[in-house]
């Protein structure tokens, strides 16, 4: 994989640069004080009842598509600045729906000059001679919004240049909150002149174009959103942050800080999202083949019981519906396998947000760059478990995905020890089960699903694959030596982890999400405008 001149740049500069800093979580708050509020004066915002909390959200729809030029007032030029997974999806939904609302607003993409990307751009319609494709800069010095969607180290090392090259007036928008930890981390600011938001899908690119256009017929679908107003200097961002989210396809949007995106966000993907299942994978793959299961077989009852079957209930029913639909010796093993799992897969989920939160797992990422050129990223998918976790998958049959207890206690122990340390921190149920549960559920297992955990790893940003490679093989230690041990040992179940979780308060709010969610599900095989990005 070639080292990018934006990481490059980025290497150069000192990783002595990211100094710890301290975390100011966002307190949850009773029941009658919404949490998250907000106004708008063109969509109608709401409370939700998510647990024991009343928070704010907007709805999304295509029946809102006639209230987008009233959100994107003033703008008539919106620059989408790169072509990695969020760009594609964002810059074709984006205009699609622009151009559904019969608006005169032109969508153009920025790449840098000599990129090979220019050519996927071409494939879905942006093209130089209609004046919707171009060099970076040339895009961003015209555009009254910039979309920054290039890769979490190509703004760190190109911020300054970006900033300079924005008209006055212009408002910068992120989908991600890294730029902020960076800048916080070098004691640096974004200009005060102009408007900072950010709208962030729970999900990968691929999967926010596939549900935008699979929804098409049912008033829309999509990815979740948070979104962030970081400064306000016009005071319209929150009405162009809704509108962009609308525009998005996402089905309901909820307001979140750049600072507690990003630390839920990294740490998400770190933990249950990609690094965690990956762990867990690994050592279940091993264990079922000691107790004497054939490798194919013991594939199924780890992997595919987590992504063909666990994940699904949840995504419709929710996690306790897991617990819920067992009975009898499967019951009691589920309570074994969580019992002993919650606390070692807590152990490293506090250790993974505590690095997360002082900026040491940013210094990671850009350590790790510096690496490239001696070290180059190699693949995971070579391993014993990923080359019979293809043989399974060509012999699938979809209808008799097994859903082994003990995978089930372990994978929700893990999920639940998550969405704990985030709850701790003070972030709210709106993040909270959209960083743990639905991004998870909805977006990336139906990809691992279809292509492998293996291949997620291998091919998704660098921010993550750096996180995964980095934290999976701490839970699959852990677990091995400490979760797994215990059960084998005899140690009681422990019944007030397994009170804690039944009468857990998250269960309401993942309820909640659930009749939100949308009424397709992400078909991953079908055709779409989208690709995935795979790396050789």
């Amino acid at each position: 994989m070639k080292l990018s001149l934006a990481l490059a740049a980025l290497c150069a500069a000192s990783a002595s640069a990211f100094a710890p800093a301290a975390v100011a979580p966002r307190a949850v708050t009773a029941s009658g004080s919404a949490l998250n509020s907000f106004a708008s004066t063109i969509f109608d915002v709401r409370d939700v009842d998510f647990a024991d909390t009343k928070e704010q959200i907007v709805k999304g729809g295509r029946d809102l598509f006639p209230l987008l030029p009233k959100a994107f007032e003033g703008i008539k030029e919106v620059g989408v600045i790169g072509w990695g997974s969020q760009a594609p999806a964002q810059a074709q939904n984006l205009r699609d729906s622009l151009n559904e609302a019969g608006m005169d607003v032109k969508v153009r993409i920025g790449l840098r000059e000599g990129s090979s990307s220019f050519e996927e751009a071409r494939e879905v319609g942006f093209s130089e001679d209609a004046d919707t494709l171009g060099e970076m800069y040339d895009v961003i010095k015209k555009s009254d919004l910039v979309m920054l969607l290039i890769s979490d180290a190509a703004q760190a090392a190109l911020y300054k240049e970006i900033f300079a090259a924005m008209k006055p007036g212009a408002t910068l928008g992120l989908s991600h909150g890294f730029l902020l930890g960076y800048l916080d981390s070098i004691g640096e600011k974004f200009p005060e002149d102009m408007d900072v938001i950010a709208v962030c899908p729970k999900g990968m690119g691929p999967s926010v174009r596939r549900l935008y256009e699979q929804g098409k017929e049912v008033n829309g679908a999509g990815i979740n959103a948070s979104f962030a107003v970081h400064q306000d200097v016009s005071g319209k961002a929150t009405e162009l942050a809704l509108g962009w989210g609308v525009a998005l396809g996402s089905p309901f949007m909820f307001e979140t800080s750049l600072s507690s995106e990003y630390r839920s966000d990294i740490y998400g993907e770190r933990g249950i999202l990609l690094g965690a299942v990956h762990g867990i994978v690994e050592s279940l793959y091993r264990r079922y083949q000691r107790q004497g299961m054939s490798p194919e077989e013991a594939f199924n009852q780890s992997c595919e019981s987590i992504t063909g079957n666990i994940v699904k209930i949840i995504s419709t029913k929710g996690i306790k519906a897991v617990y819920d639909g067992l009975s009898g010796d499967d019951k009691e093993v589920f309570k074994q396998a969580y019992s002993a799992s919650y606390m070692p897969a807590k152990e490293i989920l506090q250790e993974i947000y505590d690095e997360v939160s002082s900026g040491n797992e940013i210094r990671t990422v850009i350590m790790h760059g510096k690496r490239l050129d001696k070290f180059p990223v190699g693949k995971i998918d070579g391993t014993d478990t990923w080359q019979v976790g293809e043989k399974v998958r060509s012999e699938r049959d979809e209808e008799n995905i097994p859903l082994n207890p003990f995978t089930a206690g372990v994978y929700v122990a893990t999920m639940m020890a998550q969405i704990d340390v985030l709850l701790e921190a003070g972030h709210p149920y709106s993040e909270v089960v959209n960083e743990s549960v639905i991004e998870a559920v909805d977006s990336l297992c139906p990809y691992m699903h279809y292509r492998g955990v293996a291949f997620m790893v291998d091919n998704c940003s660098f921010t993550a694959k750096t996180g995964s490679r980095k934290w999976a093989p701490r839970f699959d230690y852990i677990l091995d030596q400490l979760a797994y041990t215990a059960v084998d040992n005899g140690k009681p179940v422990d019944q007030d982890l397994i009170s804690a979780f039944e009468n857990h308060k998250v269960h309401a709010a993942v309820e909640e999400c659930c009749k939100l969610r949308p009424t397709v599900d992400i078909s991953v095989g079908s055709s779409s405008s989208t690709k995935e990005i795979v790396i050789e």
